[in-house]
Order: C-alpha cells, then sequence, then structure tokens
C-alpha cells in the first residue's frame, strides 16, 4: 500500500488530477484503510484530497489553514492564486454557472430516476452519471454574444478562454467550450450555486433564459476548499 499511495500522490503533484475510474483514484475513493492513509500523508504537507461525486477527476489542493501562509504575499490570492485578473475571474465563474449547473441538475435528476428504475434495494448501486452525456457544452458565439461587452469584449474573452483551457478549467473543441477536469473540483459548490442563482448573476442568467429554479442535491460529501465566489485555490 505504501508503494501505491506514494505513486497516487506523485502522480496528482505531477499531473495536477487524474480521472477517478483510474485503479489508484478509485481505490482512494472506496478504500478506508488507503484513504486514511493518504489523508494522513497529505495533511502532513499541508494538502487535502479534491473530490466530489459529480466530478469526473481528483486533484489535490491546500488546506484552508496553510493558504494564508502560502499564499498571503501575493495581492489577488484572496480571488484566486493562478494569476487571473478579474475578467478571468469573471468569465470563469460564468462559465462555472452555464456548465456546472445545469450539469448537477441533470446528474441528480438522471441518478434518481435509474435509481428508481432499479429498485429500492438496488439504489445505491447504480454510478453517478458524468462526462459529457450530462455536462453540455457552450458555444463560444454564444458566450460572447450573451457576456463578451460585460467580460472585456471579444478580444478579452479570447485570451481568458486560452488561460482558463491551459489551468484545466475549460476544454475549447470546434467552437465549443466543454468543462475541464478541474472545473466541478476548485470551485466551491454549495456557496457559488446559491450566490450565483439568487445573487451575483441572477439577472443576466435570467435575461439569457436560464431557469432560476435550480434545485441541485446537497453536497455534503464534497472536499473541495470553501471559495469565494470565482476562487480556486489549488
Amino acid at each position: 500500500m505504501n508503494t501505491e499511495i506514494q505513486t497516487l500522490i506523485a502522480r496528482l503533484l505531477a499531473h495536477r488530477h487524474i480521472e477517478r475510474e483510474d485503479t489508484l483514484a478509485r481505490r482512494a475513493l472506496t478504500d478506508e484503510a488507503f484513504r486514511a492513509e493518504l489523508d494522513l500523508r497529505l495533511a502532513a504537507c499541508g494538502l487535502h484530497l479534491l473530490e466530489n461525486p459529480y466530478a469526473a477527476h481528483i486533484a489535490i489542493g491546500l488546506k484552508r489553514e496553510v493558504e494564508d501562509a502560502v499564499f498571503g504575499r501575493q495581492d489577488n490570492w484572496l480571488s484566486n492564486n493562478m494569476g487571473l485578473q478579474r475578467d478571468g475571474v469573471a468569465l470563469l465563474v460564468v462559465l462555472w454557472a452555464l456548465i456546472i449547473l445545469p450539469k448537477r441538475e441533470r446528474q441528480v435528476a438522471r441518478h434518481e430516476k435509474e435509481a428508481a428504475d432499479q429498485g429500492d434495494m438496488f439504489a445505491g448501486d447504480k454510478p453517478m452519471p458524468r462526462g459529457e452525456e450530462v455536462s453540455a457544452g457552450v458555444a463560444e458565439r454564444t458566450l460572447l454574444a450573451d457576456f463578451g461587452p460585460k467580460l472585456g469584449g471579444k478580444m478579452r474573452v479570447n485570451v481568458n478562454l486560452g488561460v482558463l483551457s491551459r489551468l484545466g478549467f475549460v476544454q475549447r473543441r470546434n467552437k465549443m467550450i466543454y468543462e475541464g477536469p478541474l472545473l466541478d473540483l476548485l470551485m466551491e459548490y454549495r456557496i457559488l450555486e446559491s450566490r450565483i442563482i439568487d445573487g451575483a448573476l441572477a439577472d443576466l442568467l435570467a435575461n439569457r433564459g436560464q431557469p432560476g429554479n435550480v434545485t441541485p442535491a446537497d453536497d455534503d460529501t464534497m472536499n473541495t476548499a470553501d471559495a469565494e465566489p470565482g476562487e480556486a485555490n489549488v
């Protein structure tokens, strides 16, 4: 087990994220003894595992108590520690709202339907649907038409999309923007969901025809950091 944990941590540090269906990732999520030892070793370095049942990847991030010591000297670390400018953070939050909120609603609805079809005896055995079957993309043209003027214009949006793509938050294919491996891991769902639907982006999303009554499941099992809107601390 020692070698497997060492390998998993090394891979997470080197690659920043791995798929949850990976053999070692699955062991970290299902083997209690393995997970306890993994958490112990990460905690000794001021780190913790980032995972939630709705995300297709796992990653590692800083524990809350060491963030100030690590990032406190950086001017922008309270909003992010990846060097994003304000318009980049705003674009990240918009994309999170457009991709993750509908995805979570689809996941919960489909999981509940499949569990009901399966019967109460096996309701907990059905895996959570993930990937592009529930995570739809956003057309770059639509994003620019709806939010471009508020996000710095076409040039700034394109620049920031490139940055977010390199950081692993989004993927760009054929003029479409899709969820990247870190979008559902580094953004705190429980805080952002209510603030976005009822707060900062409510009017924008309403004008765009987005539903204002999304009721995703309670994510008490999520291990992501308690981020402020737009925060992505890793």
